[in-house]
């Protein structure tokens, strides 16, 4: 195993074999543990910015069937507030247990009105905007008028407006019960690829509803 010289008296022993083995294996531990502390990091990372959802039901269709699966962005809204058109994934007032899936319609300060099969946004300084919505396969069916929107609070509406339950029932969308936006959508393979979040064109109808 090779030898080494005392400092003192110069005398040679046999080197121990046991140090360069003990030095051999330091090396994949180290390695091991820098790995370990990576994988858990990583982890904790994807944990609290992404997570995925499964679609329940129909309320989301043609753009969210059921038993699709998404990524759901977590660290969007602490960037920037949620946006009209945007997919949020939340927790409904009326059943926390069970996170819901909605576009995002009205935002703090508005009141929204649904008539002749349109949505009509009024905006706090009077004016009024019409929705140019591609995203629905069919019109509203009943008319609606909300409250004022309050602060922290989201209009929420399914694409399937004729089939969905959402803010037309009395409830909002409390900005502290949304988990995040609609990121990507991951399965099936033939829905792959960005989720269906679509700022709408709004057009300024301040006659629309005199």
């Amino acid at each position: 195993g090779g030898w080494r010289e005392h400092r003192l008296g110069g005398i040679m022993e046999p080197m121990s074999t046991e140090e360069p083995r003990k030095r051999r294996m330091k090396g994949p531990i180290r390695d091991f543990l820098i790995m370990a502390v990576i994988s858990v990091v990583v982890f904790i990372g994807l944990r609290t910015t992404v997570q995925t959802f499964v679609v329940i039901g129909v309320s989301m269709q043609p753009n969210f069937v059921e038993q699709q699966r998404l990524l759901i962005n977590k660290v969007v809204y602490r960037l920037h507030p949620p946006e009209r058109g945007d997919v949020v994934i939340f927790r409904p007032p009326h059943s926390p247990d069970v996170p819901y899936i909605k576009r995002i319609i009205g935002l703090p300060g508005e009141y929204v009105e649904m008539k002749d099969e349109q949505v009509f946004i009024h905006l706090p300084d009077g004016n009024v905007i019409e929705l140019d919505e591609p995203y629905i396969d069919g019109p509203p069916g009943r008319e609606h008028v909300s409250d004022i929107i309050e602060e922290g609070e989201y209009f929420v509406l399914g694409d399937n407006r004729n089939n969905t339950n959402d803010s037309r029932n009395g409830w909002m969308a409390n900005g502290g019960d949304i988990i995040g936006k609609a990121w990507l959508s991951i399965w099936p393979p033939d829905l792959w690829g960005m989720a269906a979040n679509y700022p709408p064109a709004e057009d300024i109808a301040s006659a629309a509803t005199d």
